[in-house]
């Protein structure tokens, strides 16, 4: 399978580079998976799809203020840190800038000393674990000093955080936001809960993966980077018992998907369950718990694509890409929305 074969030509003024003032006022494409079939709406219109039986699953992790910046103790010089995962209490693994000269035992300097670093090992790919030290609680501090970790393709910071976190967002641990949920308000989700859907909340902290391209030629030789996930037993009673009602899995995102399909038994049952998952779903791949998607329009040649083309077929997938780059959709994290069903 050739990572050529999920290309499509994005012209760059489609990229969203701001989120919109109401979050559910972003247009939504419904795509019929069995038949290609394409229908415009707005998000805002999501319940008209959705039927009382149906189990919404949502993703609450939660974004850290993961980008640092700061200097050498030694030279002075300017580093960038992306903090990736969390190994211990005070270390993490991170993705240095300039990283050639970062060797073990560099120590750095955040916001005039109040958070300091020690580089303690070089580890896969050549990221770094740093030992931190400071004073107080960690969290308010990098709350204080830190700046989202925004995609690469968003070429402005901006200034009200939460507009890169979903309302129900509750547990720190992303490095990027499961943007998909990004469109939901506490009204639509309230509008939704009262019409009988369900709502089932499982945890995924997004990682590196987010932000790496593909870059093998055959995609099935692309790894995977591993990302924590948690399913509570009050989730996986809901999506069981839903599934044995006759009810839809709608899983809002493709780490919502990736954390059900990496979770779930052969015969697609869920039990409460935590870990590290590396799950790569690419066309093929026959999905055990999920009915439908709630998605985002993703990145040429990316897994996520990828993901979205194993559900609803690669062809008719990249046929509504096209669809919507002539209907001028907005792409990416701040984009429009795509619901398969």
């Amino acid at each position: 399978m050739d990572v050529k074969d999920f290309y499509y030509d994005l012209p760059e003024e489609l990229i969203a580079q701001e989120p919109l003032e109401d979050r559910s006022g972003s247009r939504l494409m419904l795509l019929d998976k069995h038949s290609g079939e394409i229908k415009h709406h707005r998000f805002s219109e999501i319940s008209d799809f959705l039927q009382p039986k149906d189990c919404l699953v949502i993703n609450n992790t939660k974004v850290i203020p993961a980008r640092l910046y700061g200097n050498r103790a030694d030279t002075n010089a300017r580093i960038e840190l992306l903090l990736l995962k969390r190994k211990e209490e005070n270390i993490w693994e991170t993705l240095v800038k300039p990283g050639k000269k970062a060797r073990i035992g560099t120590k750095l300097i955040f916001g005039d000393g109040i958070l300091t670093g020690e580089i303690i090992d070089i580890v896969e790919e050549g990221n770094r674990l740093i030992r931190f030290s400071y004073d107080g609680i960690f969290e308010e501090i990098l709350d204080k000093l830190g700046q989202m970790p925004l995609p690469p393709y968003i070429t402005h910071q901006f200034k009200d955080k939460n507009r890169y976190q979903t309302v129900y967002a509750k547990y720190d641990g992303s490095a990027a936001a499961p943007t998909a949920g990004l469109h939901f308000t506490p009204k639509l989700l309230d509008e939704i809960k009262n019409m009988g859907v369900n709502i089932a909340e499982v945890t995924l902290h997004v990682g590196l993966g987010t932000f790496r391209p593909v870059k093998e030629k055959d995609v099935l030789k692309h790894h995977m980077h591993s990302e924590f996930f948690q399913i509570d037993e009050e989730a996986a009673d809901l999506i069981n018992d839903t599934k044995k009602r006759g009810g839809r899995i709608i899983s809002v995102g493709t780490t919502s998907t990736r954390t059900l399909e990496a979770a779930a038994d052969a015969d697609g049952h869920l039990k409460a369950k935590s870990g590290w998952t590396e799950i790569f779903i690419y066309p093929g791949y026959q999905f055990k718990v999920i009915d439908g998607l709630i998605t985002n329009f993703h990145l040429p040649e990316s897994t996520l694509l990828m993901l979205v083309s194993a559900l609803a077929g690669r062809e008719q997938v990249l046929h509504a890409y096209e669809e919507a780059i002539r209907s001028r959709y907005r792409f990416f994290s701040f984009g429009d929305a795509m619901f398969i069903i």
